[in-house]
């Protein structure tokens, strides 16, 4: 067994606490600076890849490499053919018509007026029908296209039938 004067109580100071046992001898201060070196060189590398990328995007003008492009054809009838479209005034003996509207999904009353298309026969809105032509060519309901007979409604007048 330890006796008690075997045992030194522990006493420390900050000022005991010293690096002279930290000393970085040959190697490993070369590898130390070869490796910051590397690191600021890849640094630098990806900074100014990163400026001449941004430059470069910022100085295309349309003159220069990339050729103007025509502007977006119009997807939708002009309104003077969606006009032309014939328009029907329901009533209740006519079954062909439908009972609904498939763009708002409303009921069609009695003596309210419809356009009915020409190509499918479906009937639609009037207010319904004009805005979904003004964006689109086709038939809400079957796709069926609209811009083949629009030359020919231009002829067309506008129909009320009861």
């Amino acid at each position: 067994m330890a006796s008690a004067q075997d045992s030194q109580p522990f006493h420390w100071h900050y000022a005991d606490l010293e690096d002279r046992g930290f000393q970085i001898h040959g190697r490993t201060l070369f590898f130390t600076v070869v490796l910051f070196a590397i690191v600021l060189i890849f640094a630098l590398i990806f900074f100014y890849t990163r400026w001449l990328c941004s430059s470069h995007r910022h100085d295309l003008s349309p003159a220069s490499h990339v050729p103007p492009q025509p502007p977006p054809q119009p997807r939708g009838l002009d309104p003077n053919t969606i006009n032309a479209l014939p328009i029907t005034m329901v009533t209740r003996g006519r079954a062909a018509l439908g009972t609904e509207c498939c763009i708002c999904l409303g009921l069609f009353e009695d003596g309210e007026k419809v356009k009915v298309l020409p190509s499918c026969h479906h009937s639609y809105h009037s207010e319904c029908v004009d805005r979904w032509l003004s964006a689109e060519s086709s038939c809400p309901l079957c796709r069926n296209s609209l811009q083949v007979e629009s030359d020919r409604l231009r002829q067309i007048p506008v129909i009320v039938t009861q």
